[in-house]
């Protein structure tokens, strides 16, 4: 089985390479509906993959200075202390009852059309963004806007191991429509590292991390983000997007309503 996970961890690797998002998108579904792991433990697992993953593209941004501190340290310090309290929340619930399972896959479900909507309305949520850019909530209250979006963050991330990428993205360009799209990816990327791994050693203490598969996903999905960015140039973004955006809805609705 370990070689079918490496497969998969390729494949989800090569679709980020091509697109820039779908990591825990779809890594996590794919888990849960494909190889049929408990959802906490596919939750907690992807958490960590997304945390090692990230670290490195963190690095890489920050050597050329495409990362606002600003921005991710206010969506930080919404979402660092929202994962904390949902990990809280969720140990308290009962043990060894479909509870967890059950609130885990409905907001995975929730999430996943949330990211669907993000991939095919970015565009047009940044258009609306840049017109109202001067509105005077945004002038008053910004950097409150953005800690309280780093929280709703930090709530779905940690249930659903999504959102970090692709809704981060799109509510950064809303919020901030003149920073130069590298930036505001930049910056995603580096709040999704402290807020993956603490929501991710959370679900450890929980128990619901599978070290073996987090091993077989990076050792395939590491070569599949190589080759997806090399392949990107080649393939019309525009077509991958809405093909992702559909398989978001579809999963989705069947997580949400199984």
């Amino acid at each position: 089985m370990d070689y079918l996970y490496t497969l998969s961890g390729f494949a989800v690797g090569a679709i980020v390479g091509l697109t820039g998002v779908g990591g825990g998108s779809l890594m996590t579904p794919l888990l849960v509906l494909l190889f049929g792991v408990h959802p906490a433990t596919a939750v907690g697992t992807d958490l960590l993959y997304a945390a090692m993953t990230k670290a490195g593209g963190t690095v890489a941004h920050g050597r050329k200075g495409h990362i606002d501190w600003g921005i991710t340290l206010r969506l930080a310090a919404g979402s660092i202390p929202a994962a904390a309290i949902t990990i809280l929340v969720l140990s308290q619930l009962p043990k060894g009852s479909n509870t967890i399972g059950d609130i885990i896959s409905h907001g995975l479900g929730f999430a996943l059309m949330l990211t669907a909507i993000a991939i095919t309305f970015g565009r047009k949520l940044r258009e609306y963004a840049g017109k109202h850019e001067d509105s005077p909530l945004r002038q008053c209250c910004l950097g409150k806007i953005t800690v309280a979006v780093g929280a709703i963050l930090g709530v779905l991330v940690t249930i659903s191991s999504v959102g970090a990428g692709a809704l981060g993205v799109a509510a950064l360009f809303f919020l901030y429509p003149k920073l130069s799209p590298v930036k505001i990816v930049g910056s995603d990327v580096a709040h999704a590292v402290p807020l993956t791994l603490v929501a991710g050693l959370g679900h450890w203490m929980l128990g619901g991390v599978d070290w073996s598969l987090l091993g077989a996903l990076l050792l395939g999905s590491l070569p599949g983000i190589w080759v997806g960015s090399h392949l990107s140039a080649k393939v019309p973004e525009h077509i991958l997007r809405r093909i992702l955006a559909s398989m978001l809805v579809l999963i989705g609705t069947k997580l949400v309503f199984a």
